[in-house]
Parts: C-alpha cells; sequence; structure tokens
C-alpha cells in the first residue's frame, strides 16, 4: 500500500506537470497568436490611413526600409501593384487570395497560412483603400508545434527538477502519512487517536476483536474439552485427511504404535504400522466405505474401525477407532476353553456314575458287591456337585454377584478355623500343619476368605509328601496384611508357575484326579484376592516345596 501511495503521487504529481506545461505553452501561444493578429490589423489600418492622406507616395516612402511586416499593395483586379519583400511585377495574381477577395467585398479581410514544410504560419491582413485597393500586411512566426518543440528542453529541465523534488516530497509525505498507521494499537482499536477518516474502521476493528475473542474464547474451550475426551478414553483416535496425513491423534493410540503425539502428526499413517489390515482399511475408508476388522501388534489384538468423512459424495478424511480387544479375545478363549473343559470334567464323573449303574440295572453286580458300587456312584455324585458349586462360585466371584455382606475379619481366628477343618485330611497323610503370626483386622466377605484359605491349605496337603508341613503365616504392616501359605511339598514347575490360576488346569492330571480336586482351587484363591483388590504372589521349587503369598491392602 505504502508503495501504490508513493506511486500514485508521483504519477499525479508528473501529469501535473506535463499537463500543466502543455497548457501553459497553449495559453501563451493562444495569446501570442491574438496579440501578433492585432499587431498586424492596426499595423494595416495605420497604413491604409497614411496612403488615404498621402497616396501612393506612401509606398514609395517605405520601399527601401526594413520591416518585420510584408506590405503588399494589390488592385482590384489582383494585380500586385507593391511589395516591401518582392519583386511586384513577377508575383502572380491575388485575386484568389481569401484575404484579398474579403476584403474587396466586405472592406477587410484575415487569413492564416500554416506552413508544414517550414513550421511557420502566416498572418495576413487585407483592407481595402479608398481608390478601390487592396492594402495587405502580413507577418510570419512559428508555428505551436515548433513553439512548443522550442520550449521542450527548458520544459523537460524544469520538469525533472520538479519531478525529483516530488519524489522526496512524496517520500516524506508516504512516511509522514503511513506512520500513526504503523503506529495503530491493534489490541485496542479505539485508543488510537489518528486520523478521523480511520474512525469507522477502527471502531469495526474493535468490534471484530471482540468477536474473535469471544469465538476464539470458545473454540479454546472446546478444543479442551475435545482433548479432556479424546485423551481420557482407552479408544485410540487418529484423524487423516483424504491423503492419509495424520491431523490428530490421541495418547491412546500413540501409546499403542509407542510414538509421540506432536512428532507424528502430519505424517503418513502408514509410518505408523503397515500390516495389510490397516492398509486395506485405509483403501476401503477413502473410498467411502466402513471398514472393521481385528488386527495384531505384537501380542496384542486390536478392534479397528475406519469411517470414512464424507461431503456429500467426496471423501475428506478418515476417523480411525482402535479399541484393545486383547483382554476381551483372552477372556472369550477363557470361557471358550472353561466350557470345555466344565463339559469334560461333568462328563467323566457323569461316565462313571452311568456306567455303574447301568451294571446295577443289567443285574450284572452281585449282591455283595451294590455297597461298593453304590459307594463310587456317591463319591462320583459328591465330586460332580463340589464341581457345579465352584464353577458356581468362580462365575460369582467373576461377575461381582455376591450377596454376602463385608465386615471385619480377624484374618488370623479365621486361618486357625479353616485349619482346624482340615486337621483330619493332614493327619491321614501325617502332615503337620501350623498357624502363627499377627492378630490382623481386613474388610472383607467371611465366607470368600473362608474359602480362599480352605483351598490353599487343602492344596498344600494334597500335593505334600507324607510327613510333611504346611505352615499358615499372618503378618501384619503399615500398609499391608499378609497371608502366607508354605508347604514343603513336590513344588511347581517353573513353566507351569504361570498358569496354575487357570480354570481346570492340572500339573499331573492323573495324580488330581486320585486326590479328588477339581481343578478349580487355584482359580476360586486368585478370584477370592481380585475380589477383596488382593495381590497373589508364588515362589515354587520342584521337590522342595510351594509358597503363596496373599498381600491385602489396608486402604482396600
Amino acid at each position: 500500500m505504502k508503495k501504490s501511495i508513493y506511486k500514485s503521487m508521483l504519477v499525479l504529481a508528473l501529469t501535473t506537470i506535463l499537463l500543466t506545461s502543455f497548457l501553459i505553452t497553449g495559453v501563451m501561444y493562444r495569446a501570442f497568436y491574438l496579440r501578433m493578429q492585432q499587431e498586424i490589423r492596426n499595423e494595416a489600418i495605420f497604413i491604409s490611413s497614411a496612403y488615404n492622406l498621402i497616396g501612393q507616395e506612401f509606398f514609395s516612402s517605405i520601399a527601401d526600409q526594413e520591416s518585420s511586416s510584408r506590405i503588399t499593395w494589390v488592385a482590384s483586379d489582383g494585380t500586385v501593384l507593391f511589395d516591401n519583400m518582392a519583386d511586384a511585377e513577377k508575383m502572380e495574381n491575388h485575386l484568389n487570395r481569401p484575404e484579398i477577395a474579403d476584403a474587396l467585398k466586405n472592406g477587410f479581410g484575415e487569413a492564416v497560412h500554416l506552413s508544414k514544410t517550414l513550421g511557420t504560419q502566416t498572418f495576413y491582413w487585407a483592407v481595402r483603400l479608398n481608390d478601390g485597393t487592396v492594402l495587405r500586411v502580413s507577418a510570419t512566426t512559428n508555428s505551436v508545434f515548433k513553439s512548443v518543440l522550442g520550449f521542450f528542453p527548458y520544459v523537460a529541465l524544469i520538469t525533472l527538477m520538479v519531478i525529483l523534488l516530488t519524489m522526496i516530497i512524496a517520500n516524506l509525505l508516504t512516511k509522514k502519512i503511513f506512520l500513526p498507521l504503523n503506529n495503530l494499537n491493534l489490541e485496542d482499536p479505539l485508543s488510537n487517536d489518528v486520523y478521523d477518516e480511520l474512525s469507522p474502521l477502527l471502531i469495526r476493528m474493535a468490534k471484530q476483536n471482540d468477536q474473535i475473542k469471544s469465538q476464539f474464547k470458545k473454540l479454546k474451550e472446546q478444543k479442551e474439552e475435545f482433548n479432556a475426551i479424546t485423551e481420557n478414553i482407552r479408544e485410540g483416535i487418529i484423524v487423516l485427511n483424504n491423503k492419509g496425513l495424520i491431523l490428530f491423534i490421541n495418547k491412546s493410540a500413540a501409546d499403542i504404535f509407542n510414538v509421540s503425539t506432536q512428532d507424528i502428526i502430519n505424517k503418513h499413517i502408514l509410518t505408523l504400522d503397515r500390516s495389510i489390515t490397516l492398509q486395506k482399511a485405509i483403501e476401503t475408508a477413502m473410498g467411502g466405505h466402513l471398514f472393521e476388522d481385528i488386527f495384531a501388534i505384537g501380542e496384542n489384538s486390536f478392534n479397528l474401525l475406519a469411517s470414512p468423512v464424507k461431503d456429500e459424495v467426496v471423501v475428506k478424511g478418515v476417523i480411525l477407532f482402535i479399541l484393545d480387544v486383547t483382554e476381551k479375545q483372552s477372556a472369550e478363549k477363557m470361557r471358550r476353553e472353561f466350557a470345555a473343559n466344565v463339559s469334560h470334567e461333568l462328563k467323566t464323573p457323569l461316565t462313571s456314575i452311568l456306567g455303574y449303574a447301568e451294571l446295577m440295572k443289567s443285574g450284572m453286580v452281585k449282591p455283595e458287591d451294590i455297597s461298593e458300587f453304590s459307594d463310587r456312584i456317591y463319591n462320583e455324585a459328591r465330586h460332580l456337585i463340589d464341581l457345579i458349586e465352584d464353577v458356581i462360585r468362580i462365575s460369582r466371584l467373576d461377575e461381582k454377584n455376591v450377596q454376602l455382606p463385608f465386615e471385619e475379619i480377624d484374618l488370623l481366628e479365621l486361618a486357625k478355623e479353616t485349619v482346624g477343618r482340615l486337621s483330619s485330611l493332614a493327619q491321614q497323610k501325617r502332615i503337620k500343619l501350623s498357624v502363627g503370626g499377627d492378630n490382623a483386622i481386613i474388610f472383607g466377605v467371611r465366607q470368600i476368605l473362608e474359602e480362599m484359605i480352605y483351598n490353599l491349605c487343602d492344596n498344600a496337603i494334597k500335593y505334600n509328601y507324607e510327613n510333611g508341613k504346611v505352615d499358615v503365616n499372618v503378618k501384619t504392616f503399615s500398609d499391608q496384611v499378609v497371608l502366607t501359605v508354605a508347604d514343603n511339598g513336590f513344588g511347581i514347575p517353573r513353566e507351569h508357575q504361570s498358569r496354575v490360576f487357570e480354570r481346570f488346569y492340572r500339573i499331573d492330571k492323573s495324580h488330581s484326579r486320585e486326590t479328588g480336586g477339581t481343578g478349580l482351587g487355584l482359580s476360586i484363591v486368585k478370584h477370592s484376592a481380585e475380589f477383596h483388590n488382593a495381590k497373589i504372589r508364588l515362589m515354587s521349587k520342584p521337590g522342595k516345596g510351594t509358597t503363596i503369598t496373599v498381600i491385602f491392602s489396608r486402604e482396600q
């Protein structure tokens, strides 16, 4: 804008100077033109008056005198009688000259003759004398073009000087004009005291500033709300443009792909992962269709949903929703395995019961063996009921569907009571049971805690050598209560330690069936601990024994 104003001022000044020069030249020429006509007219009148008084002797008196004007005396028939600058006898007839013709007819006549070759113009004035002859006076001067051309060097010099001066003044004026504009306080337009012409603009700017601040505040609030939502949800969210470049990625998605939310912006989505599933998702969404599938990153599985963002029919971008379904799939796998295991575990005792019953029904059992067969049927049915009850317990613990009250419980006293119920089983295997430690009050469900301690001690007895020992200990700390059940039995091989808490998992299936276990004991222990927000630690060495520790938080 500054350059435009500066150029406009120069162009205006230059145009003004040139136009003024030509106008002045025209005015001067016009004045000169009129003055020349007047002088010729006056001179012609003066000479005609002298001729009328003196006669033709007047021409004899001026024949040898130098004059700037040309004086010609013409007879009424057009014959040149006298000319002070040429031989009258050699001159052509002037009857057809317009000024001569007008003078003979009207008493006077005038004409101007322009010579393009010489660049001059001649003024003629003719007057009819008393004797009927005509007196013509003429004067020659430069034409207007030649006059202007003569003035041009001076005009050009003056114009150049004025242009230089104009450039300096224009530069200073431009700076002076823009200095207040450059110093405008755009943050508070109404505080500026500048040109009155800018007042409407400044008022409008102030209103727009208020609108912008209000809109910016709303945008900031919306952005904060959006960030608060997207950064605190488990689902990964990625927004792409129509070229596949990442416009937005939330923290969950960045954690999934192990990248920084700032470093990955404006990079292509395939820089995150080049899996076939992700490429197919992008291609499908860019084509305007919804895509959903499962893809894996490392050992984790994710549900990928690619949704196109359309403007009528044109796809403007893609939104990716990524949900970690590793736990869900693991749970689904565990449920399938659990269903299969339950079916298998139920089938075994039922098959035995059915077999014994068929033998008894067909009369193939001796009367003295009926008691033994009934005892076997009873034991299998008892085992079946125990299995069903354990499955129900685990299902309730899984769903947190326990309709039992929480209360303050002394864990040491509860351990003593529970161990007392197992004393007969321990005596059968000559296992030494001991309970010790600190009295510790925790908040929990008595029945669930009792089942947890019972299963831990029951396993420690069943999977132990004869003459072994089982030690139950309760220890209190400032923020924790620790329950420990340790034995010196068979122990658990390292490769099985991570799976012993799974449902129906058995290290030695033949031995487990001999002991009458359902395969759900340690799984119930795990779910009981999780129900009370406790942690489980297992340490074991084959042939040396196993120690299982349950850590309760006093806060919980």
